[in-house]
C-alpha cells in the first residue's frame, strides 16, 4: 500500500496527563520524537492536542469555587500557554518549527471561515511548520463547543484532505468485549457497515469530554469520506511509527493483522468533494428544515445524483438565507442529510410543491448521511 503523506494525529488528555492531572512531559517528549521522525521522512503531520485544561488545572488553585465555564476558561488560558511552550521547546530540539491554531466550532459555520482556516494550515505545511490545533476554550461556551477534540480532529482531517486520522487514546482500540476482560480482543479492522453497538462503552474519559462512543461516531463519518481512521494507544512506545510501518504493508482487500494492536476503520473508496466534507461536519449550523415526500426521500437514498427540487418539498421550517445550511427531513421525521440552500426560505416556500422550479438544494452541495 502507498504510504501516507499527510496525516492528522489527535492526542487525548488521558495520553498527556498523569493520574493526578499534571502534564506528562515524558510522554509528550516521546510523541514529539515520533512526529519529528515522520516529519523528517516526508510525512506532513497536523497535530490536534488536548491537555490544556488538565495542564492548567495543575498550575492554578482558585481561591473560591468556580462554575464549570469559569474553570474551563481559567485552566485552559493558563494550560494552553504551558502546553504550546512545551511543544515549541520539544520540537525545536529537532529543528522543527510549530504553529499554534486555536479555533472554535462557530469558525467552521461558514464556507469562508472554513477556507480561511484551511489556507492558514496549508501555508504552514508548505513551509515545513507543524500546526498544533486545539479548541479555544478560553472563549468557547458549552453550547458552542465541540463534543471534544475527537470531533475537532475529524473536521481538521477532512478539511485538510488528510489520508489518515490517528486518534491516540489510553486503550488499544475497539474491543469485542469489555476492555478489562482478558478474553476481549482488539478489532483490527472495521468495515463501513459493521454494527458496533454491542462493543462500545458509553463511559467518558477521566480528563477529556468524550469517550469511545464519540470516537467511533467520528471515525465512521470520516471513513465515509475516504479517510482511513485509526484508534490506538498513545501510551505505547513508538506507536505512531509502528502504525505507519504497518499501514505501508497493508494491501486492500486482503486480511491484515498489524504487529501492534490498533483498530483501523476501512475508508470508503468513493471520493467526497471538499464542499460536501464541509457540509457534513457543519450540520450543527443548519438554519432550517426541508421536509420532503417519500418519492424524493427514496431518490436521495438511491445511488443517483439527485438534487432537491421544489416538487419534492412538502413543508419548510425555519428562516434561512441563500447559502445557509438546511437539514433534510424524510416523511418519518428522520434527518437524512444536510445541504446548502440555493435560495432563501421565502423563495423556497413560493415554489414548494411545484414542478419546473430550480433546485432548492443542488446535488453538488448536498450531503446524505
Amino acid at each position: 500500500m502507498k504510504p501516507f503523506t499527510r496525516i492528522t494525529v489527535k492526542v487525548g488528555s488521558n495520553v498527556l496527563t498523569r493520574r493526578d492531572g499534571t502534564l506528562d512531559v515524558t510522554r509528550m517528549s516521546a510523541l514529539t520524537d515520533q512526529i519529528a521522525d515522520l516529519h523528517k521522512a516526508g510525512v506532513e503531520v497536523i497535530l490536534v492536542s488536548s491537555g490544556a485544561v488538565a495542564s492548567g488545572r495543575s498550575e492554578i488553585h482558585p481561591a473560591k469555587k468556580l462554575d464549570s465555564v469559569d474553570q474551563r476558561q481559567l485552566f485552559s488560558a493558563v494550560g494552553q500557554a504551558k502546553l504550546i511552550n512545551r511543544y515549541y521547546e520539544l520540537f525545536r530540539e529537532h529543528g522543527i518549527a510549530v504553529g499554534q491554531v486555536l479555533t472554535m466550532k462557530e469558525s467552521f459555520g461558514t464556507r469562508r471561515h472554513y477556507l480561511n482556516q484551511k489556507n492558514c494550515m496549508s501555508v504552514m505545511l508548505e513551509n515545513g511548520v507543524i500546526p498544533i490545533v486545539n479548541e479555544n476554550d478560553t472563549i468557547a461556551v458549552s453550547e458552542l463547543m465541540f463534543t471534544d477534540n475527537d470531533e475537532l480532529s475529524g473536521l481538521i482531517a477532512s478539511m485538510m484532505d488528510a489520508q489518515a486520522l490517528i486518534i491516540l487514546s489510553n486503550i488499544d482500540g475497539i474491543y469485542d468485549g469489555p476492555p478489562a476482560d482478558p478474553a476481549s480482543h482488539v478489532i483490527a479492522e472495521i468495515e463501513q457497515d459493521k454494527d458496533l453497538s454491542a462493543y462500545i462503552q458509553t463511559a467518558k474519559s477521566s480528563f477529556g469530554r468524550g469517550g469511545m462512543l464519540t470516537k467511533t461516531g467520528i471515525a465512521r463519518k470520516v471513513a465515509d469520506e475516504g479517510i482511513a481512521v485509526i484508534i490506538a494507544n498513545g501510551r505505547r512506545d513508538n506507536i505512531l511509527t509502528d502504525i505507519l510501518a504497518n499501514e505501508a504493508r497493508r494491501e486492500p482487500g486482503q486480511l491484515f493483522t498489524p504487529s501492534v494492536p490498533y483498530t483501523h476503520f476501512i475508508p470508503s473508496s468513493t471520493p467526497v468533494s471538499s464542499v460536501k466534507k464541509w457540509i457534513a461536519h457543519s450540520e450543527g449550523f443548519a438554519k432550517g428544515q426541508l421536509h420532503i415526500n417519500r418519492r424524493a426521500a427514496d431518490l436521495l437514498n438511491s445511488d443517483a445524483a439527485v438534487s432537491i427540487l421544489p416538487v419534492g418539498i412538502v413543508r419548510i421550517e425555519g428562516e434561512f438565507e441563500k447559502d445557509d445550511l438546511v437539514r433534510i427531513i424524510d416523511p418519518s421525521g428522520k434527518s437524512i442529510g444536510v445541504g446548502k440552500a440555493n435560495c432563501n426560505s421565502a423563495q423556497a416556500r413560493e415554489t414548494m410543491g411545484k414542478h419546473g422550479g430550480k433546485a432548492v438544494v443542488h446535488y453538488d452541495y448536498l450531503y446524505i448521511e
